[in-house]
């Protein structure tokens, strides 16, 4: 089962009961199930990265990513997001609860397309931090100054204060880059919206991205992009 049904389902599920932590909404989420029905729960092993490009890109190939060389296992799963696996396919880049996948880069379009899961804690962990040192600075030095993250499976945030934020636009902006962040639920985005990170990093919806090809997905958010910075 993928990522477009683990949004539907849950993400009403949680805004219905006003969930704002993922392992309060986990715990919630399996303890209507069996033990023996853990194992087929699409809520989080089976939430795969989106594999449909993969044909034309990934990362593990790429020389310039940062996750080059990574080897992956269908059937061993060691990664968690609070003590409930996830699929073998994300990877891990230094938070504790929130992983990724690049599942695009272009580097003469300088654009990189990331898809996120989990819990992104700035409060606690600095994700933000984490995130910039060991993913997007690396991908910063080989080109790409616009970052699309989807987050339609980042089940919460929390905010911490603001300085890496400013300091990324910053950055990329003397590229002529920028920052979006795609089908981030409702429950996410409160946070994130009350911290004002809007500022730094522009929120859309685009519900539609997986009927596109990466280069289609970038045309039309460089294009929203361009209008929203005139």
């Amino acid at each position: 089962m993928r990522a477009a049904t683990f949004s539907c389902g849950p993400f009403f599920i949680a805004n219905q009961f006003d969930f704002f932590d993922i392992e309060d909404y986990l715990k919630f989420a399996l303890s209507a199930k069996s033990f023996n029905h853990i194992i087929s729960d699409p809520i989080m092993q089976d939430i795969e990265p989106y594999y449909n490009w993969r044909h034309l890109y990934t990362s593990e190939e790429d020389r310039s990513s940062p996750f080059y060389g990574r080897t992956y296992s269908e059937f061993e799963f060691s990664q968690t997001v609070y003590n409930y696996y996830i699929h073998p396919q994300w990877d891990e880049f230094g938070s504790k609860t929130l992983y990724m996948k690049i599942l695009f880069a272009d580097y003469e379009q300088n654009f990189a397309i990331i898809e996120l899961l989990g819990e992104w804690n700035d409060a606690i962990e600095n994700d933000i931090m984490t995130l910039r040192r060991d993913v997007t600075d690396i991908l910063y030095k080989k080109g790409i100054s616009k970052f699309i993250f989807i987050a339609e499976n980042v089940l919460n945030f929390h905010s911490s204060d603001d300085s890496y934020y400013e300091e990324w636009k910053e950055q990329l902006e003397d590229d002529g880059g920028w920052v979006v962040v795609l089908n981030m639920p409702e429950q996410s985005q409160y946070d994130f919206k009350r911290s004002r990170l809007t500022n730094y990093v522009q929120l859309m919806d685009f519900p539609q991205w997986r009927t596109l090809k990466p280069e289609f997905v970038f045309q039309q958010v460089d294009n929203s992009m361009m209008k929203r910075l005139m």
